[in-house]
């Protein structure tokens, strides 16, 4: 009996596993020679065309403006009168392909033992056959930050377009950024409070992490040596962990550093500001409470990705304050990036980038938010988050503005790939719309 009920636990999970695959499953994509006309097109750093043309040439934007001398006969024509034509939106905080089932552990692979994990590659890990990938691409977000957690350095974030077959060929920056994880000042956990123990813990994190940077750049330094002239010197032995450390002590991969409250953003900037660390590009995300101090992160000119939909840190604050938190501080001088710090709601990432605008960014500088604000922050605005001749062509076609809820996604162009604008979603909806048995 026993033997039995194992038997079908089985093969009921392959049968839900066989119905996963089946959802995932979509179109084939056109590409080529593309053109996009009569649309408005909103540039982003050049301004809004009217009646404007886009043309797609492989994986680069060929051509924006006005002229339609520029669509030769050759091209597959996509008439968007009436429609509107945005950079592809850029998610700069998820876990997206590298969680599939929050509550099934062999489906959760976002973070790694220990505590100190900077070797540790979120690229690895990633899933391009993940079914929230087409759910959050027809939704305009084309390209984003997927990031390990967990300790107190989870390990490096990826920037990873969301069209390919494996991760080699969906990755733009397979080590986008090193993910720190700022030791709160604050008690934590359900028992008693003890600030004692608290600040004594946080004292020991930050020993721990500038320890670990000074490893990093002795080790830096000794490898340069060495490098410079191997041949009267014997080779160092390799360090794997110092030896991802080399870039961002160099300044070339950007240090986020994930941090919440008042108290532990203004420790994090202190920390930033001593000599030691001057070479780091240095990147705040989450920063709940960041409107309290957004003069002090301006000034030391912190770049800052943040979410709109989360519940106000202190109880008694309005609970508006999520919403205005980009405004106030992009107001007061900082660079804000959209994020949504989720997996399967990365969809979700216009209505966090609304919120902000509906409360004080603005719908340009919102749109700047999701576009070529991250682009710059993780150095990749040469390629992505405005659309200009020779940019990669990560686009899409939207009935309206993006950011309200009745406007609708019509295309999306990845790596100039038109993207088949089907989804677990559609598919599901598609399956009950008609229940109807069919008849022979």
């Amino acid at each position: 009996m026993m033997k039995a009920k194992k038997w079908n636990i089985v093969l009921a999970l392959l049968l839900m596993g066989t119905f996963t695959v089946q959802a995932q499953i979509t179109g084939k994509p056109n590409f080529g020679k593309i053109a996009i006309i009569d649309a408005t097109i909103h540039t982003v750093t050049e301004g809004t065309i009217q009646n404007g043309v886009i043309t797609l040439d492989g994986e680069k934007i060929e051509y924006v403006g006005t002229d339609r001398s520029k669509v030769g006969a050759d091209y597959t024509v996509i008439d968007a009168t009436g429609k509107h034509v945005f950079p592809g939106f850029m998610d700069s905080g998820t876990s997206l392909g590298l969680v599939e089932v929050n509550a099934v552990a062999v489906t959760v692979d976002n973070r790694e033992v220990g505590n100190m994990n900077p070797n540790m590659l979120a690229f690895t890990a990633f899933n391009p056959h993940s079914a929230a990938i087409p759910v959050t691409r027809v939704s305009g977000v084309t390209h984003v930050i997927t990031a390990p957690q967990g300790g107190l350095v989870s390990g490096q974030a990826a920037l990873m377009d969301l069209w390919g077959y494996s991760p080699d060929s969906m990755a733009i920056d397979a080590t986008a950024g090193m993910v720190l994880n700022w030791p709160s000042v604050q008690s934590r956990g359900w028992g008693p409070r003890n600030p004692e123990q608290a600040e004594k813990r946080y004292k020991e994190a930050v020993r721990n992490l500038d320890k670990w940077l000074d490893n990093a750049r002795f080790y830096e330094q000794m490898m340069n040596e060495f490098e410079a002239d191997p041949m009267d010197k014997t080779k160092p032995e390799k360090d794997q962990q110092l030896q991802a450390m080399r870039a961002l002590v160099q300044g070339e991969t950007p240090l986020i550093i994930a941090v919440s409250s008042e108290k532990d953003i203004l420790n994090a900037i202190e920390w930033s500001s001593h000599e030691d660390n001057s070479s780091l590009n240095i990147v705040f995300a989450g920063v709940e409470e960041g409107w309290r101090v957004a003069e002090k992160i301006a000034e030391a000119g912190i770049p800052c990705l943040v979410s709109t939909l989360y519940t106000p840190v202190r109880s008694y604050d309005h609970i508006h304050r999520p919403y205005e938190n980009p405004a106030a501080l992009m107001k007061a001088g900082v660079k804000v990036a959209i994020m949504t710090g989720e997996v399967e709601n990365v969809r979700n990432l216009p209505f966090n980038a609304g919120y902000a605008a509906a409360y004080g960014m603005g719908t340009e500088e919102a749109v700047k938010a999701v576009t070529i604000n991250p682009a710059e922050i993780f150095g990749v605005s040469d390629r992505l988050g405005s659309l200009e001749i020779g940019k990669q062509a990560n686009l899409f076609i939207s009935s309206g503005d993006p950011f309200e809820p009745l406007s609708q996604i019509e295309q999306v162009f990845i790596k100039g790939y038109q993207i088949p604008m089907d989804s677990r979603h559609t598919q599901l909806f598609e399956e009950f719309l008609d229940r109807d048995a069919t008849q022979e």
